[in-house]
């Protein structure tokens, strides 16, 4: 949003005209007793308290309690029907809400406080709360719950992603005010995340929108949410608190800023350090030096020589927005060793480093030392400087790191060694990473078996994985011991070698060391063969699993039933499948399709969608995977009709699906449909699925389509140069590689780029031309290419001196070959390599080339 739509909404905040009072009225007044200074602020103060609170002029009699909640927040109530009977239809908004969280049981809910939680009412919303559990079991029964979810998931890493997915889609289909109804009664815990992620929501829609109704709509529905918290006795954690003052602090809006501030510290006393954090990185938003330097000023020391920690965080936000004078300053009168929080002397430390205080660094390194600080903690700062550093190749960073550590006569602890061995991964440098490793054992220090696995982790991702046996190798010789994920990561690494023997090899070094082989290891293996197409092989694995007694799982047979080329294997191992009792998932049913597909059983493949159960949320991706085999096979009209069938559900569409649709245009009239496909799609997706469409307008001789694919390209690539000659890249690429090559396309394109957008065509392009006309033999064409180099300032260079000579060659003119020839440089060997294959190509005479033009004309 702009600077002056920032002004705006701030006016608009300020000003906000006040509605009709509410029956909460009174507990919102007692709720403002805190001055404010500028009489529009209060205005906007009673406004957000009262928003909305006259939306809906029609009362719910039949949940008095939930409306009283609703009208507390200034929020609209949900007027559902409260009949719960078995025949009664559920109204659309209880329909929306089954779909997300798939509950039918009807129970009641606890009331408002103003009948003291002792009158109850039925829950319109038909979902179970836990009071319906008596109080003293609940306790029991969450711990039941969290067994039960341990079993199914990795719910430490995995539950606040699936928890804010849940909170958005609910937040999507229901809005924010009915959401916080949906999940307002659960438990506490649930309860503050819930609310975080509405919060989070709510900011990024102000973010999103320029409408200033818009945003203000939303930083009012943001400050009932605070409200709310406040009377359901949470505290406001920094969690909560501050995306919203990172919003007001980007929008520079001062006056709302210190009104959220003074809210959040009635809501939680402690916050009031952090608080300070906050308000000098507003103070630096906008440029406020007069400020800046008054809270500069109060960061002293007390009679003990100690800082509070409003004054660290003080510092801490000068030290994260880098300000170099304001820093130096504060330094002259403050002794950082006396900073309480590591953390805090850390990213002092990393301001150090970016700001290339070298001298200031050091010389705080020795007083640490000297005051007594622990040598881990020393170490760790020196990290934090070291890699803080811009512009610093890793190489070098980990030799400032050792030169520091020897000026201090300092061995580098453990943690900060794995510090910078992460520091190295996460930027690929898995070589560098290895070295510390060794060098770490080599000063007597153990490396943990994380350090391992992360730079196993990032020798695949940049696909390393010849590195694995030096990694076992460092493993074996230092008597580290590896964990599972380590064996993991290394069977992966040599399967995708081909390796297989060496994969077994590691399985049997697990049992050694009393770790047991998962399936999922097994199942690598087998996909590893089936990629090498070795049937007998990916067979065989079944037989190693079985005298190891680990159990296939739905992994295990989506791979070979994926796999299978004959209906009788398809129909054996979905038998046995079923005879293991593994349960059906989304896997398995995509396998039946790609298998039933690949032979052809195309009805089969459809009947698979029909006759299993699947849940609403994977239905859309596994008819997806349905139109993509059909697609593949050549079935595209069936594909499209289900396509159909996906869109008209108003179910999600997997970009793979739309991609594959393109991808196998096989007309001119394909071409036209598949473009609304487009619509589908969003950001790298449509871009992607643009330019595929824009190859195949230029296969089909379309340059209409060609031309306007192309201005939609630029528009979304925002005229990025790099990418958009990446783009004409690809298309003049495959021009040339054409066969027979139609090098007027190739012209009208280039004519088109330069005449209606303004273009000069890049040199690459004009190379993949200038080829298309050397199969073509034209050597009128390859002319006209030459002088497209000169006229749009681009210098003759080896390629295309060599391009040319082979277009005069492949024409026949043998004369302008040997004068273009004579000013060519030969001294690189490749050159005269390619000079000579030109001439051995081109042996025929001129009246023999000249003949077959004629025969062919």
């Amino acid at each position: 949003m702009s600077a002056s739509k920032a002004k705006n909404l701030s006016s608009l905040l300020r000003n906000f005209v006040k509605t009709k009072p509410s029956s909460s009225s009174s507990s919102a007044a007692a709720a403002t007793q805190r001055p404010v200074s500028d009489p529009p602020l209060k205005k906007f103060v009673s406004a957000i308290r009262t928003a909305k609170s006259t939306k809906s002029s029609k009362p719910n009699t039949t949940s008095s309690s939930t409306s009283k909640h609703a009208a507390d927040l200034g929020l609209p109530t949900l007027e559902l029907e409260t009949d719960s009977s078995p025949g009664k239809p559920r109204t659309q908004l209880s329909e929306d809400i089954y779909s997300i969280l798939c509950v039918e049981t009807s129970v009641s809910s606890p009331d408002s406080e103003e009948t003291n939680n002792d009158s109850i009412v039925e829950n319109v919303l038909e979902i179970p709360w836990f009071s319906t559990l008596n109080h003293n079991n609940i306790s029991a029964h969450r711990k039941e719950v969290l067994r039960e979810r341990k079993q199914k998931w990795i719910f430490k890493r995995t539950q606040g992603s699936r928890f804010n997915k849940l909170v958005q889609m609910c937040a999507s289909k229901l809005g924010t005010e009915a959401t916080v109804q949906v999940f307002g009664r659960l438990g506490r815990e649930t309860g503050l995340k819930e609310y975080n992620a509405l919060i989070g929501i709510c900011i990024e829609k102000a973010k999103a929108s320029d409408d200033e109704d818009v945003a203000l709509e939303q930083i009012c529905k943001a400050f009932q949410l605070f409200n709310y918290m406040k009377e359901q006795g949470f505290e406001l954690e920094e969690e909560t608190y501050s995306q919203l003052l990172m919003y007001l602090i980007d929008m520079g809006m001062i006056e709302e800023f210190h009104f959220f501030s003074n809210t959040i510290r009635d809501g939680n006393p402690h916050s009031v350090p952090r608080l300070g954090y906050y308000e000098m990185l507003l103070w630096i938003g906008v440029n406020d030096e007069q400020k800046i330097w008054e809270l500069c000023n109060s960061i002293a020391a007390n009679d003990e020589g100690d800082y509070s920690n409003l004054q660290e965080n003080y510092l801490l936000a000068l030290c994260e927005t880098d300000r170099k004078n304001d820093l130096l300053k504060v330094l002259e009168t403050i002794d950082i060793t006396k900073i309480s929080s590591p953390n805090h002397v850390a990213s002092i430390f990393k301001s150090f480093g970016r700001l290339l205080l070298e001298s200031s660094a050091e010389k705080y390194f020795s007083a640490f030392k000297v005051t007594g600080h622990g040598a881990e903690d020393v170490s760790t700062f020196i990290f934090s400087y070291a890699s803080s550093i811009p512009n610093l190749a890793v190489e070098d960073i980990v030799l400032k790191f050792k030169d520091l550590h020897s000026k201090l006569e300092m061995t580098p602890s453990s943690a900060s060694y794995e510090k910078l061995i992460a520091f190295s991964c996460d930027l690929r440098k898995v070589h560098v990473a290895l070295d510390m490793i060794d060098q770490m054992c080599e000063a007597g220090l153990t490396p943990s078996i994380n350090a391992l696995n992360s730079i196993l982790h990032a020798s695949e991702e940049i696909h390393e994985f010849n590195l694995v046996w030096r990694i076992y190798s460092l493993i074996n010789h230092h008597k580290l011991k590896p964990n599972s994920e380590t064996f993991r990561s290394m069977i992966s690494s040599s399967v995708k070698l081909k390796d297989f023997e060496g994969a077994y090899n590691l399985l049997d070094d697990m049992k050694k060391m009393n770790l047991m082989p998962t399936v999922a290891m097994y199942n690598t293996i087998m996909a590893g063969y089936f990629r090498k197409k070795d049937i007998q092989s990916a067979l065989m694995v079944l037989k190693k699993m079985e005298l190891a007694d680990v159990k296939p799982d739905s992994q295990t047979f989506s791979c070979l039933i994926y796999n299978c080329d004959k209906e009788e294997d398809i129909i054996k191992y979905n038998e046995e499948l079923k005879c293991a009792g593994v349960q059906v998932t989304k896997h398995v049913l995509m396998a039946l399709i790609n298998a039933y597909a690949t032979c052809g059983e195309f009805e089969k493949a459809k009947q698979v969608v029909l006759d299993k159960g699947m849940s609403i949320k994977n239905s859309s991706e596994i008819k997806g995977t349905l139109v993509t085999a059909l697609t593949s096979h050549g079935q595209i009209s069936d594909a499209f009709s289900i396509f159909e069938e996906i869109k008209e559900a108003g179910c999600d569409i997997e970009p793979k699906v739309v991609i594959s649709l393109i991808d196998h245009i096989r007309s001119e009239e394909e071409l036209s449909g598949l473009i609304q496909l487009l619509e589908e799609l969003h950001d790298d997706y449509w871009i992607e699925a643009c330019c595929r469409l824009f190859l195949h307008s230029i296969r089909y001789k379309n340059l209409s389509v060609a031309i306007d694919l192309f201005r939609q390209l630029k528009d979304e690539l925002h005229d990025d140069e790099l990418a958009i000659e990446g783009v004409l890249h690809e298309v003049f690429a495959q021009i040339a590689e054409t066969e027979p090559p139609d090098v007027q396309i190739g012209l009208d394109l280039l004519q088109a780029i330069k005449d209606k957008f303004g273009l000069s065509p890049p040199r690459r392009c004009l190379d993949f031309l200038l080829s298309a006309c050397i199969n073509a033999k034209s050597l009128k064409n390859s002319l006209l290419i030459w002088i497209a180099y000169e006229n749009a300032g681009l210098p003759y260079d080896m390629l295309s001196y060599l391009l040319m000579y082979q277009a005069f060659l492949a024409s026949g003119d043998r004369q302008s070959a040997r004068r273009l020839l004579s000013t060519i440089p030969k001294d690189d060997p490749h050159v005269r390599y390619i000079i000579q294959a030109c001439k051995e190509t081109y042996k025929s005479t001129p009246r023999k080339i000249k003949l077959e033009k004629k025969q062919k004309d």
